[in-house]
């Protein structure tokens, strides 16, 4: 099969199509035809070198989300059958590149990956496993009243996006920063205020819990109440202990329940997401160049 891996750190231009053998899959595990795989900026910290645990030895294969087709099935392989429709996830913070979704064929666990709805495209689909779990994830980490305030940064991405969308529909109070010339997207995910990407934080008024998907940092910071919660995707600077916010990371972790459930809210058109472009696996480096860039309305996607 061919795969793109990333040979070295550094620039996008490390990216190469390489020859792998073809896996198979074994106990416990299908064999998926790749249709769709999703480049996140976790991809890009990945070939730079900048994961948690320190850099990983190329050559290594990037890529968490994928959706495709079931082309054979190990021993234990449950109810999955060739033809089968699947979107899932590689737990990449454990493959760490030894089995990415930068390829034709993947050997998933089962445990990886959720049934693909007719009539959600494999490319649609990509774009949900990482960012709505770490979405939903850091909306439980919040541990919110009924009814609460809270701002989301970065809710023209994906990350954002889904939470924006996941704590309105729980019935909060959403403020959200818009993207430029992308507010009124974010203003139809259902929040109650769109922020400009370029309003100083602090003029908002401070509200109880902040999650800052982006992130910004210190700007984000001053938009929590005193007594607060700051959720990041990212290490951020701590904030001054004095005003007992308490500072958490989100750190994702696979469900394959809650992956269901969302796959199915995307699929009756109960959350939304979106494709910015796709582009074929062997133009990854310049999926990568994009992503880099910033300003993309949605997610890169490379299809075979």
């Amino acid at each position: 099969m061919q795969a793109v891996a990333v040979t070295a750190q550094g620039g996008p231009e490390v990216l190469r199509v390489v020859e792998r053998p073809d896996p198979v899959p074994g106990p416990g595990q299908v064999l998926v035809r790749v249709l769709a795989a999703v480049v996140h900026p976790a991809d890009v910290a990945a070939r730079l070198g900048l994961v948690p645990g320190g850099p990983i030895e190329p050559p290594f294969l990037p890529g968490w989300d994928f959706a495709g087709e079931v082309v054979e099935v190990g021993d234990d392989g449950g109810d999955y059958r060739p033809g089968d429709r699947v979107v899932g996830m590689v737990p990449w913070y454990v493959t760490r590149g030894a089995v990415g979704a930068y390829a034709e064929l993947i050997a998933a666990d089962t445990g990886w990956v959720v049934p693909l709805p007719d009539g959600l495209s494999p490319a649609v689909a990509a774009t949900v496993p990482l960012n709505a779990l770490t979405a939903r994830q850091a909306l439980d980490l919040m541990e919110l009243p009924p009814a609460a305030t809270l701002l989301v940064t970065g809710a023209s991405g994906g990350v954002g996006g889904f939470a924006a969308q996941l704590a309105a529909r729980a019935g909060h109070r959403v403020l959200a920063v818009a993207g430029r010339d992308d507010e009124d997207w974010v203003r139809d995910l259902g929040v109650a205020q769109v922020v400009p990407k370029d309003a100083d934080l602090a003029d908002v008024g401070q509200v109880p819990a902040v999650l800052d998907a982006v992130p910004l940092a210190e700007s984000a910071a001053k938009a929590v109440a005193d007594g607060g919660v700051l959720i990041t995707t990212r290490p951020t600077p701590p904030v001054d202990p004095a005003r007992g916010i308490r500072q958490q990371v989100v750190l994702i972790r696979f469900d394959q329940a809650l992956l269901r459930e969302l796959i199915v809210e995307v699929a009756g058109g109960r959350l939304r997401t979106r494709v910015a472009t796709t582009l074929p696996l062997a133009r990854a480096a310049e999926a990568h160049r994009i992503v880099e860039a910033g300003g993309v309305r949605g997610k890169v996607v490379l299809t075979p």
